[in-house]
């Protein structure tokens, strides 16, 4: 701990972030990094804890409490504070796959979790983290080098989002043959089509994907296993396969009307908007001009949004740049109290109100937060061409079940309400794997539709097939994704070997 009194000395200071009325005018990446040196002073406030909970990722409450990747944040944070960037990178590099990725959209679990968070702001590690991997790729620090001894084994990765490329990148430094399979027309999956290109920026999975092409992992993309290729030809062609491919089935709020034209899933909708500015070599202006969208234009539209989770926020940060009219989103839950509960004591996951990007910036453009909590839709309005024209909406309330003692949200009579809507975007978040994959691959499946494993494994139920990622556990974070791509690599390499080093 080089400055012992550095949490005393020091206020947190955050990454600095471009305004919301300046923002909305692109697609870019809003936040800029403090100068090294300044950052270096928010290395020091880390107090270097006797008991670091911020690297445990323990479950608390049925919560993380910190990180899930078990970063080594204390060691990390004292070379941020000292200035040692490069040894600061290779601490990181020992636990972490891709930093640029999680230091730009990671809700930063391990802040959470830090005691300097008790009774004052904790250490900024997740812009710590993005200085150090930013520095490291400016300085030409970060590589992947081709292994010098090849084990003569083939190993197929189903998709491509990260946890597919976790796995692919360390089975590859072991020495096995790594082929990774994408249906999109590009690598990324989650990272590339679900997150909007203001979060992350796609050059950066770019660059990381040129790296491990050039250390020998091949990328397959326009792939759709189970359709283009069967399961049957893959498991033929590989020693071991690894299925990454996402709880990509999304949830629908199925209604009266629900055929109306004008009702898009979020997942489709961000998708098409992310292609668009990638086919378009990021000209920000041939995306929000763009009126070929499969939903037209957005300009003087009305838009709801119906979720209140990231993939909601995303839809309104991403609507209010296509210049809709009015963006309102539905939330069926109460909205979280603006300080932490008693009941929900550090170092649980802090359950309070935040206002996101989107939000801010529905603020900035419309003078009200977007949001209506404690409500759903229940029905959606066509006009005479079968056109969305509005939605019938309704409160909810809380109402515990006298039979099972489960809480549940039931319709308060009398508040029922309708919504011009002109564009309706399902944010539900989603119901686990697709089934044309696990069908074909005949691996068993949970209640949930998740791929099965005995708890803390990832061999499915075929002893050749493994699993990671939402595939594995249900929609989740990008940390956790990393977290089961590392893990699944080294459950593949010691049933190869019979051993693992990773």
């Amino acid at each position: 701990m080089g400055k012992p009194t550095g949490f005393l000395e020091y206020e947190r200071k955050d990454q600095i972030s471009v305004g919301p009325l300046e923002r909305i005018k692109n697609f870019d990446e809003f936040h800029r990094s403090l100068p090294l040196e300044e950052q270096t002073i928010q290395g020091a406030r880390c107090m270097a804890c006797g008991v670091p909970f911020c690297q445990s990722g323990t479950m608390i409450a049925g919560m993380v409490s910190g990180c899930p990747l078990h970063n080594l944040v204390p060691e990390t944070n004292e070379l941020v504070h000292i200035g040692n960037w490069e040894q600061a990178y290779i601490r990181l590099s020992k636990t972490h796959s891709f930093p640029e990725f999680t230091s730009r959209v990671c809700p930063a679990l391990c802040e959470a979790a830090c005691t300097c968070g008790i009774d004052s702001k904790p250490v900024a590690t997740k812009d710590n983290e993005k200085a150090i991997i930013d520095y490291a790729y400016e300085n030409g620090l970060v590589t992947e080098e081709a292994p010098k001894v090849r084990t003569g084994k083939k190993i197929a990765v189903i998709g491509s989002g990260p946890s597919g490329l976790a796995a692919a990148q360390l089975l590859n430094r072991r020495g096995h043959s790594v082929t990774v399979f994408e249906r999109s027309d590009r690598p990324g999956g989650l990272l590339r089509y679900g997150i909007p290109n203001m979060k992350l920026d796609k050059r950066s999975i770019d660059r990381r994907v040129k790296l491990m092409e050039e250390a020998g992992i091949e990328f397959k993309c326009g792939v759709n296993v189970g359709k283009d290729i069967t399961a049957k030809e893959i498991c033929e062609q590989y020693d071991r396969v690894v299925l990454c491919c996402g709880a990509s089935n999304p949830r629908d709020i199925a209604a009266p009307g629900r055929d109306a034209k004008g009702i898009y899933f979020a997942v489709d909708y961000l998708k098409e908007v992310s292609k668009k500015l990638l086919d378009n070599n990021y000209d920000c202006s041939k995306v929000m001009e763009a009126k070929d969208f499969s939903f037209g234009s957005l300009k003087g539209k009305n838009v709801i949004v119906i979720g209140g989770g990231d993939t909601g926020n995303d839809c309104v940060g991403t609507s209010v740049r296509l210049g809709a009219a009015s963006v309102t989103q539905i939330e069926m839950m109460p909205p979280a109290p603006s300080c932490r509960a008693e009941n929900n004591p550090w170092p649980e996951w802090p359950r309070v109100l935040k206002t996101d990007y989107g939000q801010e910036e529905a603020i900035a453009v419309y003078g009200h937060d977007p949001r209506i909590f404690k409500t759903t839709v229940t029905e959606y309005i066509k006009g005479k061409k079968g056109e969305l024209k509005a939605v019938k909406t309704v409160e909810l309330e809380r109402q515990i079940d006298k039979e099972t003692g489960r809480m549940n949200m039931v319709p308060v009579a009398g508040t029922e309400k309708e919504l011009k809507a002109d564009l309706v975007l399902i944010a539900a978040g989603f119901l686990g794997s697709e089934s044309y994959v696990t069908e074909q691959f005949g691996v068993d499946r949970d209640g949930r539709t998740n791929v099965a494993t005995e708890a803390g494994k990832y061999q499915t139920s075929k002893s050749n097939i493994f699993v990671a990622g939402d595939m594995h556990r249900g929609q989740s974070l990008v940390v956790w994704a990393i977290a089961e791509g590392r893990g699944v690599a080294k459950a593949v390499d010691e049933s190869l070997m019979g051993y693992t080093n990773l």
